[in-house]
């Protein structure tokens, strides 16, 4: 876990960020994307709510990606179950995730760039906590019907000090 991978995925990222095409037309969205963007989200959320790394992993493909807040990089769902439930084991506890904006770009029909801004709140407090505040790139794309996450990269708005 320890040890740090950036050069693929942040050139991937990069590379999709600096060439991404505008948005297309509206009659290339498939009607029910957005809600299956939400139930997508909504299952990444409650894995994390309940803390299961398993469960958070299940919403990548097999070959994903994560680049978490701190830059350590999880590949592949085994990977990062493992990481994730380490993570929920030893630092995240109690914690839930609150997405803030999200804006969605189709790179192609199958294929969808997502930025979101997000934050975790703590317990039953609904508000942000400032050293969570964080902007996300997702990257889904759609197999056999279905969105799945392939690639996910976290940034702090803030350092940590």
């Amino acid at each position: 876990m320890g040890k740090r991978r950036f050069g693929g995925v942040a050139a991937a990222v990069a590379v999709l960020l600096i060439t991404a095409v505008p948005a297309t037309a509206v009659e290339d969205h498939r009607p029910g994307d957005q809600a299956a963007f939400d139930r997508l989200h909504d299952r990444q959320a409650q894995a994390w709510a309940d803390e299961d790394g398993a469960a958070f992993a299940a919403t990548y493909t097999e070959d994903g990606d994560v680049v978490t807040f701190n830059g350590d990089h999880l590949h592949g769902r085994e990977g990062i179950a493992r990481g994730m439930q380490y993570y929920f084991d030893n630092f995240i506890d109690g914690s839930r995730i609150k997405r803030l904006s999200e804006q969605v770009r189709y790179l192609d029909r199958d294929t969808a760039l997502i930025v979101r801004s997000s934050c975790l709140t703590q317990g039953e407090v609904p508000d942000c906590r400032p050293d969570s505040l964080s902007t996300n790139t997702n990257l889904l794309v759609r197999r056999h019907g279905k969105w799945l996450q392939e690639s996910f990269q976290n940034t702090r708005y803030f350092a940590i000090p």
